[in-house]
């Protein structure tokens, strides 16, 4: 379980989350959604643990994060974090790194190198795998950092923004597949924040919507539906939730057009 409690965190005078209270139950797939500039990496960096919050707990499995280097430990041992834009070591191959980062996490060697070798296959990367970072396209460099949090086997997943970064239309097909076999396991726990509704509709248990660092709606597909009345699509729901003035603004903007 990851909970959240009463978590407020700034990086100037304005606050980017305030007062947030969150519950993520184990097994779950948590999508966090929501404008541009509003808190979701900000939140999912909270929890990882990359940023303290100024105020507020949060707690996994139990543990609560930054309590004392023991409990810390035991929570980094069970979570791997993915930014948006991670760090890679340019000077080593991309099997290098994966390997490294699966040592890290303490996977059996066997399991190990077979694991890396099939997600090296599933994500079109097999002719670069040997190959130092730095030869790496922007959309390679994603699909290896990708590659670096599955080999984890961690049973909790922090992904911010993971179908970004220039993923081709393989890549995409490749992790929304695997995102929907994790999410139908009882073992794994996933909180990823994606920008685009459509490719999350039908994966995600539920759906955290995010607007001025505050929750705005947490619920699933069908519950946002029942709570706008909408019958549309996912994006069809958000923007009734977020911008309710939308289509008034869109037939003004059109009207302006149009006069010229």
């Amino acid at each position: 379980m990851i909970e959240l409690k009463n978590i407020w965190h700034h990086y100037g005078i304005r606050p980017t989350l305030r007062d947030i209270n969150l519950t993520v139950s184990p097994g779950e797939l948590l999508c966090v959604m929501g404008p541009n500039g509003m808190g979701k990496s900000t939140l999912l960096g909270v929890i990882a643990g990359i940023l303290a919050p100024i105020k507020g707990t949060v707690r996994i499995n139990g543990l609560t994060r930054r309590q004392s280097i023991e409990e810390e430990k035991k929570i980094r041992e069970q979570v791997v974090y993915l930014p948006d834009t991670p760090w890679l070591p340019d000077s080593n191959t991309g099997r290098e790194f994966i390997l490294g980062v699966g040592r890290l996490y303490g996977v059996d060697e066997d399991r190990l190198f077979d694991h890396a070798q099939k997600l090296l296959d599933l994500f079109d990367l097999s002719d670069k795998g040997d190959r130092t970072i730095s030869s790496y396209s922007t959309g390679q460099r994603k699909k290896i950092g990708l590659c670096s949090g599955l080999i984890t086997d961690a049973p909790i997943m922090i992904l911010d923004e993971p179908f970004s970064g220039g993923l081709d239309s393989s890549g995409l097909l490749a992790l929304q597949q695997v995102l929907k076999h994790l999410a139908e396991r009882d073992d794994v726990t996933v909180v990823m924040a994606v920008p685009v509704p459509e490719l999350v509709e039908g994966l995600a248990d539920r759906i955290a919507i995010i607007q001025n660092g505050q929750i705005l709606a947490c619920d699933s597909t069908t519950g946002l539906r029942q709570t706008t009345g909408t019958d549309g699509t996912l994006g069809e729901v958000l923007e009734q939730l977020l911008h309710p003035d939308g289509p008034k603004n869109l037939a003004s903007y059109f009207e302006t057009v149009d006069q010229k």
